[in-house]
């Protein structure tokens, strides 16, 4: 888990600022999404059959999470807490499973507490920043980086997944799984999961660095 989820030891300089600018909405995002998925293509310079299909799942999953998705009571109280404005800065593609899963349930969290500001970036547009927040030497995607809204500061870092999932990639990486099997062994812990370990990992963090 420590390096996946970290608190900022000393304060970052305000590089932060031209991503903050071309940073977007998880509303545009979906836009840009489903407007390349309707032209029969994805974010990123790979648009392999593959990547393809991968991307028109998980718009599928996004738009399941944004009808079906629920915030569970203990993190929806401690929302209320939250006093000081804060953006959280993620880092992600339209293809990558693992953001599917989670970002939607982070825009939950933004539409629950108005102290909280989601913005996106495509990781391989921003490369210089992805290479800050690398896990295990990799490109790992989402990477959500908490900023404090008026100085820009970070305050913490999460991702690329919940803890658990993160031990069962590094195992399947292990095996030598191929990349479907990977994704199939992934999201079906996923869909057992329903989002609950992403909230809990949320709701600490939340806790300990924004109330």
């Amino acid at each position: 888990m420590d390096q996946q989820i970290s608190f900022a030891k000393k304060n970052k300089p305000v590089f932060m600022t031209p991503y903050i600018s071309k940073s977007i909405s998880y509303e545009n995002y979906q836009t840009l999404l489903d407007n390349l998925m309707a032209e029969g293509k994805t974010t990123g310079e790979n648009q392999s059959d593959d990547f393809l299909n991968y991307a028109k799942l998980n718009l599928a999953r996004m738009h399941r999470l944004n009808k079906t998705g629920i915030i569970i009571p203990e993190l929806k109280e401690l929302l209320l807490k939250v006093k000081s404005d804060f953006i959280f800065l993620i880092l992600t593609e339209g293809w990558c499973g693992d953001a599917a899963q989670n970002i939607p349930v982070i825009h939950l969290i933004e539409k629950e507490c108005k102290q909280i500001e989601l913005k996106l970036l495509l990781r391989d547009e921003n490369l210089e920043l992805m290479d800050r927040y690398l896990t295990d030497g990799g490109r790992s995607i989402p990477k959500l980086i908490c900023l404090d809204k008026k100085s820009l500061k970070e305050v913490f870092v999460w991702g690329p997944r919940p803890a658990a999932v993160q031990e069962l990639m590094l195992e399947l990486k292990a095996k030598n799984a191929t990349l479907a099997e990977k994704g199939e062994v992934i999201h079906k812990w996923y869909n057992a999961d329903k989002t609950l370990s992403l909230q809990k990992e949320l709701l600490v963090l939340i806790e300990k660095r924004l109330c």
